[in-house]
């Protein structure tokens, strides 16, 4: 099950003039049914709203005072989150005659007092934000909103905002409904809601909280997957620049690849750009390939193989990734202690939703030809798993049966998915792509008729920092060199990289310099030969500035540089930058 809870906003989503519909009640109490949780997330002051919702008890926790406040109504255990407002900020707003509501934790006032209540923040040197909730004006400690109280309330549960839908209608909801992996708008939302949000429902109120809820039993939202592109995960680009994406909920992936092939880039660029979005990973890894992963707690080593009690504590916190390291198992018990722990790992997923995704690598190790799958575990399959492997013909067959996709790298990339649809008994698709180059892959979505793709990899953040640490430090050929040259040609300059380039530049006569200027070569050699154009645009923007003479350009675009890439106050002994290259 993806949503494992529903968070909805009270007034105008829930509540119209106040009330909850006994029909909207009747819709809480299913979805209870199913094991889920609800949470009420609101702007009200906690005493005002237990006065008017008689039902405090079908909620787990309920987020007042627009985030400020936790209340747990199966306790009534009462959690603040920020100080009491000071006396004398209140009696300020009193004294100018600014209707007031004072709560908890919160203060409140109406349009239009906002200006009046800022002249008084800014006398008074307050660090308050204002949060509008359509006519209503509330203020609340800065960095505080309904998304901090929710996220809260979450962590108490033990659950993660992507395995939450959200409901609201005002501008007070748009951060919790931005947290959490599935945001509606009820149909009497204001436009920016509708806008931002996933879906809008077409009844309002309580009407577009029932019609989620329907869609939620129904079938856990997965209808409307399609509609949570914002959560999609890129791996790479097309030739005609259409990304290759994945959604981060579902299908099991196959990437497959000779060793040295860029497996490890490319899976490594998934894995970060998940937990970048904060889904949780949990990477089985066989060699010790991953111990250096950032965001992620590494458990075990050549003396030690963790167990089910220490890997679930670790991915308890929904904050945290893990790389269960199996470096210290033989080859041949690998097999019986993954079946163990992807038991316990879907045991766990039933309970929380996490970790989101499971990574296997070398998964030939783990899932071989010839294991004896349980049948409990592959009926119905994981899902949103990562299979890495150079032999995916040497895979179970029911582990093979169970890919929606194919990723194929490296060399002979016919041949590799050619060895998958042999194991799983089907005919290879109609194929075009015998060779990809370094960085280049083939996507193959199995179900639907799609035809293999071929897409260049989106780099990884290691990948990332050693282009950059080249174009900075390294040595580019003398294709993709600057050179120095004059109004005349007199000169042969040659820059093989941005440290070498300004320290030349700065020993330059401002003839020379400015005959480049005007040329625009600056700006050309760094979209053309560095492949950066968010510096080339800003070198051109200084390039095009006719007022700056050969000193100030240099300085801006010197800046310019420095400002994206870490130069080292010396060059490389291997070189002269005083000495013309030809």
């Amino acid at each position: 099950m993806r949503y494992l809870a529903l968070a909805t906003d009270y007034d105008g989503t829930l509540a119209l003039h106040g009330r909850v519909n006994e029909s909207t009640l009747l819709g809480l109490e299913k979805v209870l049914t199913t094991n889920r949780k609800l949470l009420l997330v609101t702007g009200r002051e906690l005493n005002d709203l237990l006065n008017v919702f008689p039902y405090p008890h079908v909620f787990e926790w309920i987020v007042a005072e627009n985030g400020l406040l936790l209340y747990k109504p199966s306790t009534k255990e009462t959690i603040t989150l920020a100080d009491m407002p000071s006396k004398d900020f209140i009696m300020r707003l009193r004294s100018r005659g600014i209707p007031i509501s004072v709560g908890r934790n919160i203060v409140s006032t109406v349009r239009p007092h906002e200006t009046a209540v800022l002249e008084v923040v800014r006398d008074l040197g307050l660090d308050i934000q204002l949060i509008f909730n359509k006519e209503a004006v509330m203020m609340l400690p800065a960095g505080f909103s309904k998304a901090t109280g929710l996220g809260k309330a979450l962590r108490r549960m033990g659950l993660s905002p992507h395995n939450v839908a959200g409901i609201g209608d005002a501008e007070n909801d748009l951060p919790f409904l931005g947290m959490v992996e599935c945001s509606a708008a009820v149909g009497n939302a204001l436009p920016a809601i509708k806008k931002r949000a996933d879906i809008v429902t077409e009844g309002e109120h309580g009407d577009g909280v029932m019609e989620l809820i329907r869609h939620l039993l129904t079938d856990d939202l997965q209808s409307i997957d399609s509609s949570l592109h914002r959560h999609y995960v890129v791996l790479g680009t097309t030739e005609t620049d259409q990304e290759v994406r994945i959604s981060p909920y579902g299908p099991n992936l196959l990437l497959a690849g000779s060793s040295g092939s860029g497996k490890s880039t490319l899976s490594t660029g998934i894995i970060e750009r998940l937990t970048d979005k904060q889904y949780q990973c949990c990477i089985i890894d066989p060699e010790g390939d991953y111990e250096s992963l950032e965001q992620a707690v590494v458990l075990g080593d050549m003396n030690h193989t963790p167990n089910t009690k220490e890997i679930i504590n670790i991915l308890e916190n929904p904050d945290t990734n893990l790389v269960i390291n199996l470096v210290g198992l033989p080859i041949q018990e690998r097999p019986s202690f993954f079946k163990t722990v992807l038991k316990d790992l879907q045991d766990f997923r039933a309970q929380t939703g996490r970790p989101h995704w499971i990574v296997l690598d070398e998964t030939h190790h783990l899932m071989p030809a010839e294991w004896d799958v349980p049948f409990p575990l592959f009926n119905p399959s994981p899902q949103s798993l990562l299979m890495i492997t150079v032999h995916p013909d040497q895979m179970a067959t029911d582990a093979l049966a169970a890919t929606d996709c194919v990723v194929v790298i490296g060399k002979s990339p016919g041949e590799r998915l050619e060895a998958f649809t042999n194991s799983v008994g089907e005919s290879l698709p109609l194929f075009q792509y015998h060779h990809v180059q370094q960085g280049e892959a083939i996507f193959w979505k199995r179900h639907g008729g799609a035809l293999p793709i071929r897409f260049r990899i989106h780099p990884n953040r290691s990948e990332r920092r050693r282009h950059r640490r080249k174009y900075a430090e390294g040595e580019l050929g003398p294709d993709r060199s600057f050179y120095f040259q004059g109004p005349e040609g007199k000169l042969n300059l040659r820059a093989q990289n941005l440290m070498f380039f300004l320290q030349l530049a700065e020993g330059l006569d401002p003839e020379t310099w400015m005959y480049h200027v005007k040329r625009h070569d600056y700006s050309s050699w760094v979209r053309d030969c560095i492949k950066d154009t968010t510096l080339a645009g800003e070198i051109r923007e200084i390039e095009s500035t006719e007022s700056l003479g050969p000193t100030q350009s240099l300085t801006h675009i010197k800046a310019a540089i420095e400002s994206r890439y870490v130069l080292s106050p010396h060059p490389p002994s291997s070189s002269s930058p005083s000495s013309p290259s030809t």
